[in-house]
């Protein structure tokens, strides 16, 4: 299986997978740039999977559809392009001879669903939308403070080696954040200069890994110590109880709002 990050608009990726005929993407927000990988690489599509409703995720379904007559499978509880075959978590749809888990994965919409498939001789997939980006979540703009820590809980407990296809270049603004809710955090570090590295050749970030994720992602750490300290210098009053994980976690959600 081959995995390619398509740039989409000013720091989108739509993910395409194929196996040298058949392809299928996630969450393409834009047609264009998937119809001239299809032509370039000689793919035919056969499946679109789309993770939430907004509008830079599915603006670019409908053409998708109509130039290639892939299936579309989307969350059943968002309001999604028509034709838009629905989805659930707990099930599992099959694209490319692969099988995908849908999880239900709430915070960033109400909705919000992720994908995950193990690969046969390749670390497993995970597909998230926007739920959790390298070194960060997505803002809470539908859901609540402890639908994203269930969410986010979920993703952490995906086996270590799952490569982490988030849609967005968020990674190194997310680490500077990072850095300074962990400061003495050396994982976090030598990742910071790694994805550094990366950009300044114009190179994605990502995927990243849920492994290494656990290790520098304040939103996955929401129970250890040091970060929950740190979300109490931002609580008013320091009033923040710092074994409450949702707490920790909103908190933190609101300093990245405003860092």
């Amino acid at each position: 299986m081959n995995l390619l990050p398509l740039p989409a608009f000013s720091d989108n990726y739509i993910w395409m997978l194929h196996d040298a005929g058949q392809a299928l993407v996630i969450d393409p927000g834009d047609a264009a740039p998937v119809l001239q990988a299809l032509e370039k690489f000689g793919l035919q599509l056969q499946a679109i999977l789309v993770t939430h409703h907004h509008s830079d995720h599915v603006g670019g379904v409908s053409a998708l559809h109509a130039a290639t007559g892939a299936i579309v499978r989307g969350p059943a509880r968002e309001s999604m392009p028509t034709g838009t075959v629905p989805v659930h978590g707990g099930e599992q749809v099959h694209a490319l001879g692969l099988s995908f888990d849908v999880l239900d994965v709430p915070g960033h919409t109400a909705g919000h669903v992720a994908y995950y498939a193990a690969v046969p001789t390749q670390a497993p997939l995970l597909f998230c939308g926007d739920t959790l980006f390298s070194g960060g979540c997505g803002r809470l703009f539908e859901g609540t403070p402890a639908q994203m820590l269930t969410s986010l809980d979920t993703l952490a407990a995906l086996p270590p080696d799952t490569r982490v296809c988030c849609a967005h270049e968020y990674t190194l603004s997310n680490l500077r954040f990072a850095r300074a809710v962990e400061p003495d955090n050396t994982a976090l570090a030598q990742y910071e200069q790694h994805c550094e590295a990366l950009r300044a050749q114009q190179l994605p970030t990502l995927p990243s890994h849920i492994g290494l994720e656990r290790q520098i992602n304040p939103f996955l750490r929401a129970r250890i110590p040091a970060v929950a300290a740190a979300a109490q210098t931002q609580a008013p009053s320091s009033c923040l109880n710092p074994d409450d994980a949702v707490a920790v976690l909103a908190t933190l959600r609101e300093w990245k709002n405003n860092f």
